[in-house]
């Protein structure tokens, strides 16, 4: 055996070795910790440098890009020259046993039109401000007809975002990604991929530098909750397209369920946003005070700018802005924003080619279009565009569609020529070949990416990656199609194509253009209840349209019959009034003063509201006798219209109505006075100081609407000071709606498993509600029910279950007797037909 020695110094020696090591390590243990999350931190510091500098730049870029995305930015920033983009508030969902949200009078007597935005901006309904509309947590999409501001209305939102503006109060922190969808490379072979097309897109505008570090910077703003996406151009695309996106929607919020979507849409079609929780919000257009205020900015700002250019100088002589704007505001009823700043930039520029809308875009197309190129060559392709139904199209294919139009550009021997966008140069291979009979040695053909290359080097395209190009603005790809199409048979091919923007555009100016008899009479054909899409699609061509146009009767004839069917709802009804308003035609005056004498006292509504909306001075006498009506909405909408006129006498009607009617239509008139800026004003301003209690309260709901520092300070000393309880009751409720704005924005539904009301509604019922499960039987119990909260309640969930029992109960709902859940129902079928599902006429479930 071996024997073990032990040496009692090495012993003690390797034991208080040990000892003081295990010591000193025990004593560096909180240093070593510290050491370790002060390399921590050093690492995240230096991540979140790496981020901030890339997410500063992204929003650099990005407040770059949208401040140049309106149509005049070649003369001006967007900042400089916006008008505050509003939306009208939606109808409001119903809470069960819940107080209903503030709903002032001008609200609750006008129809809901979300169609026919022109009607809102005569009477100001209540409307959301863009910050406003997404303080509710729903995705959106901002509707509007071609040229009112849609594109604009994303450019400020991504103006906002990128500025950390207070405005947008939760998402003040949000990063804006701004696309359109033409820069999106759809589908995705891989649904873990969702964010690559952003990623490419961006890398287009990002700098070198930082486009190795998009994919972690989109990644974790994605991840974390913190993205705003702004999606341009949904609104131009055929369905086919459009479903593409809104499959890749949601993917994206499947992977990323916080990201706020907000995109653009048309009126004709939203496929396959509805289902997956989109709410449709119409963007307003503008007002003749804002239309005003626009005209005042733009003469300025041309007068500080543009006017100091040197071609400018040595144009002909300025005229004086001020007579300038006198001049172009004798006549811009119902023009689009777009339509205002193409005759505002024709009479400052002095290239206008007429007073006609029609003119007027011819100025512009031909302003932007290359120079010499002929005007056949811009229709063609404008044509081929909309008989493809390609509004975002392949350069390389659309050559095919100009060709004829190509002429070689050829220059001397050793000039050199200019770049030519990086997106076409493909082009330029076969413009470089020799020309037979040239002499070659002493002329060559410059290098070129040919006419669609001039086109968009001077604006009127736009090209984007991947060999993509569009119009600058699809109205202009519609008026160009519409003015070629006038001289070929070629309806049919027209009607086949499914319902999108670009189809409706171009028989807008086919109308305007040529003989669309034909046309009227297959949308006459086809149209039907409860919608009559095509009806009132084609009431929009009256405006444009020649006033002996042979097909404007049968046009007139149909609305008429629709505004005077009782027992429909009055939304539907309403955009019959809206498409008469919009016509500019002298006759549609003549037929509301016949309409506000009938006995019908809907009709009378309608007409009254229809009067005012056209500023008819010859109504007046009428819309004072229908102030002692019996039917409370016909007085308020008379105050409405009276107001809505202008004129000394119509005001002194509704001010004589603030002084003496009965509690309910002095509301009304201090309501409706907020609308006038002048007159109104004042009248409001004195109110405030006269001994009457229910003039003094009535004055009170009046300055609610005005949106001025001094009517806010005005509310605020009336709920303190006055001294009666019934005002300073009036003074808080409005203050408190002033405030809580943004409660009137879409929010999500929760889930029927989750919506206290329906469990108590299902409970009674002796049934459950599975979590999951869309409990359409249950709804629908709700609507067939006694309680009209719960009847109405129960509307937003069937929206996305729109079977055949869906339907019937929805149409049955419609005939009913309660005109709110009339109306409600009603909007509810227009959401399912924006979604695409084609809704049968309501006589097969034995209504209408």
């Amino acid at each position: 055996m071996f024997q073990i020695e032990v040496h009692p110094f090495s012993f003690l020696l390797g034991f208080a070795s040990a000892t003081i090591f295990w010591l000193l390590l025990t004593r560096a243990r909180p240093l070593w910790n510290e050491m370790r999350a002060n390399l921590k931190e050093q690492r995240e510091a230096a991540e979140s440098r790496k981020t901030n500098t890339v997410e500063e730049n992204h929003r650099r870029i990005t407040l770059r890009r949208a401040q140049g995305m309106h149509l005049a930015a070649q003369l001006f920033a967007l900042d400089e020259i916006i008008q505050e983009p509003l939306v009208i508030a939606p109808l409001q969902n119903a809470e069960p046993g819940m107080p209903p949200k503030f709903e002032d009078v001008i609200t609750q007597t006008l129809p809901y039109l979300p169609a026919w935005p022109e009607i809102a901006a005569v009477y100001q309904p209540q409307m959301l401000t863009l910050s406003e509309a997404l303080a509710g947590n729903a995705n959106i999409v901002i509707v509007g007809q071609p040229g009112v501001g849609k594109t604009v209305s994303l450019a400020h939102l991504a103006s906002l975002a990128a500025n950390r503006s207070e405005k947008l109060g939760t998402l003040k922190s949000h990063v804006p990604f701004l696309v359109h969808v033409a820069d999106l490379r759809l589908p995705i072979a891989d649904p873990k991929d969702a964010l690559n097309p952003l990623i490419d897109a961006a890398s287009e505008h990002a700098p070198l530098f930082d486009v190795g570090k998009l994919p972690d910077f989109f990644k974790n703003t994605f991840k974390n909750g913190h993205a705003l996406l702004l999606v341009d151009g949904f609104d131009e695309i055929p369905p086919e397209s459009q479903q593409v996106i809104s499959e890749y929607f949601k993917i994206i919020l499947q992977n990323y369920p916080q990201t706020r979507i907000v995109t653009t849409g048309a009126p004709e079609y939203l496929d396959g946003l509805i289902p997956i929780g989109f709410a449709p919000l119409t963007l307003c257009t503008w007002s003749k005070l804002q239309s005003e205020k626009f005209m005042q900015q733009w003469g300025e700002l041309w007068s500080r700018t543009v006017a100091m250019e040197v071609w400018s100088q040595n144009s002909p002589d300025q005229v004086d802005p001020i007579l300038l704007n006198i001049w172009l505001g004798a006549d811009n009823t119902h023009l689009t924003p777009l339509e205002l700043t193409l005759k505002a930039w024709g009479a400052y520029a002095g290239d206008s080619l007429g007073p006609h809308i029609l003119e007027i875009i011819a100025t512009h197309i031909r302003r932007v279009a290359p120079a010499n190129t002929p005007l056949a060559a811009l229709e063609t392709l404008g044509m081929q565009v909309m008989l493809n139904s390609q509004p975002i199209f392949d350069p390389r294919k659309a050559r095919a569609w100009v060709k004829s139009f190509e002429v070689v550009e050829e220059n001397t021997e050793g000039e050199t020529s200019e770049a030519q966008p990086e997106e076409i140069t493909d082009e330029a291979k076969e413009d470089t070949k020799p020309q037979k009979g040239k002499k070659v040695e002493k002329v060559v053909a410059r290098p070129t990416s040919g006419l669609l290359g001039k086109m968009a080097a001077s604006g009127l395209l736009i090209t984007h990656p991947h060999n993509k190009m569009r119009f600058a603005h699809p109205v202009f790809a519609g008026y160009l199609a519409g003015h070629s199409l006038a001289h070929y048979n070629v309806e049919d091919t027209i009607l086949s194509q499914p319902d999108w923007s670009g189809k409706y555009l171009a028989m807008r100016y086919f109308a305007a253009h040529g003989d669309a008899s034909k046309l009227i009479q297959s949308l006459l054909e086809v149209s039907r209840l409860p919608i009559h899409r095509p009806l009132f699609a084609a009431a929009r061509w009256l405006r444009d349209a020649p006033k002996n146009a042979s097909w404007r009767g049968k046009l007139f004839s149909a609305l008429a019959a629709i505004m005077q069917t009782e027992g429909v709802p009055l939304s539907l009804r309403g955009q019959a009034m809206a498409a008469f308003v919009t016509s500019n035609d002298p006759s549609a005056a003549t037929l509301f003063r016949q309409f506000s004498t009938s006995l019908s006292f809907e009709l009378v509504q309608l007409a009254v509201l229809g009067s005012g909306a056209m500023r008819d001075v010859k109504a007046i006498n009428s819309l004072e006798n229908v102030m002692g009506a019996p039917s409370l909405s016909v007085r308020r909408a008379a105050c409405m219209a009276l107001v809505a006129i202008g004129t000394n006498e119509s005001l002194e009607i509704v001010a004589q109505t603030l002084l003496t009617g009965d509690e309910d239509i002095r509301r009304a008139a201090g309501e409706a006075l907020a609308n006038d800026e002048n007159e109104g004003y004042s009248m409001l301003r004195d109110g405030t100081t006269i001994n009457d209690i229910l003039l003094r309260r009535a004055v009170v709901y009046g300055l609610g609407r005005v949106h001025h520092t001094w009517a806010l300070d005005t509310l605020k000393k009336l709920q303190v000071e006055d001294e009666q309880w019934v005002v300073r009751n009036a003074a808080t409720e409005v203050l408190d709606a002033r405030a809580n704005a943004g409660s009137l924005a879409p929010s999500k539904l929760r889930a029927p498993s989750d919506t206290p009301w329906l469990i108590e509604f299902a409970g009674k019922q002796g049934m459950g509600i599975s979590p999951g499960v869309p409990a359409t039987d249950i709804l629908l119990s709700a609507l067939k029910g006694d309680d009209p909260d719960v009847r109405i309640a129960a509307l937003p969930f069937l929206k996305y279950t729109p079977n055949e029992g869906v339907i019937n109960q929805l149409y049955s709902a419609i005939y009913k007797d309660d005109p709110e859940l009339r109306e409600a129902a009603y909007n509810t079928l227009w959401e399912i037909g924006l979604s695409g599902v084609n809704l049968p006429h309501p006589s097969q479930y034995g209504f209408g």
